[in-house]
């Protein structure tokens, strides 16, 4: 299960797809609010805990007992607390929030919400920025380490999805009451921490080191990225997301070796 974050939608994991689906069955779906999915119910604030429910309430519909969840950034707290929640099997957590200092996500709110609420006017100029390869390198250089591998089409199609995002403003505004805490009661769960090291949204040098901190025993990735790594490194991030459901599966099997050892008379 691919889980994007603010102002994006499934679009954002096409890239990595392909190079899952060789050997996983994947599901990218749109957060409520977000793409093509209907937004929470208008008396549920968008809070990541808002969304770690609506992620458990459809795994029970799609009938999905413990998947490997991915998130990127409000989709990596989100999946650490599906984690937390024993809802996933194991967790991939790219660039995550939550590790902030208030300062640092009062910068990243107001950073985000200038893209959520540009000016309709100044919209026609903004996309025949992106339609050029410098424009991209302009638009897109504090999400993406290298823009410029963004398609044209692909650099539409995100600022689209952010432009007409009902749950943009205000799950921005929520972030006001998510901090992640208690790393220890995801012991026990394989957890995968990365950061692009040019991510400038919740920038590697300051928050990288606190989730370190914070899951020790998780492993720890830096990755030559920035914020959102999908268009930047496809082959590391679908690496990543492999290497941690792995160690799940090499885990599950070693269970069962030793179960089997210690019933043998």
């Amino acid at each position: 299960m691919l889980l994007h974050g603010i102002g994006q939608s499934w679009h954002t994991w096409r890239p990595v797809i392909p190079l899952l689906a060789r050997e996983f069955d994947v599901i990218a779906c749109d957060s409520p609010g977000f793409g093509d999915s209907s937004a929470l119910p208008a008396q549920t604030p968008p809070t990541i805990g808002a969304y770690v429910d609506a992620f458990r309430a459809l795994f029970a519909d799609l009938g999905l007992d413990r998947p490997h969840v991915a998130g990127i950034s409000m989709g990596g707290a989100i999946a650490l607390e599906l984690g937390r929640a024993r809802a996933a099997a194991s967790v991939q957590a790219f660039s995550p929030a939550g590790f902030w200092t208030p300062l640092e996500r009062r910068f990243c709110q107001l950073s985000l919400r200038l893209v959520a609420q540009t000016p309709r006017a100044a919209r026609p100029a903004v996309r025949a920025l992106a339609r050029t390869s410098a424009g991209r390198a302009v638009l897109f250089r504090q999400v993406f380490g290298y823009p410029a591998r963004m398609t044209s089409a692909d650099a539409l199609i995100a600022l689209a999805i952010a432009w007409h995002a009902p749950a943009f403003v205000p799950a921005l505004a929520a972030f006001d009451c998510y901090d992640f805490t208690a790393g220890e009661q995801l012991r026990g769960v394989p957890v995968t921490v990365a950061w692009g090291v040019h991510d400038h949204v919740l920038p590697y040098r300051r928050q990288a080191p606190r989730a370190r901190a914070m899951l020790p025993f998780a492993r720890h990735v830096s990755l030559g990225t920035g914020h959102i790594p999908c268009f930047d490194d496809p082959a590391a991030v679908a690496e990543v997301i492999r290497g941690t459901a792995l160690r799940w599966c090499s885990s599950l099997h070693e269970d069962a070796s030793r179960g089997s050892a210690s019933s043998t008379p």
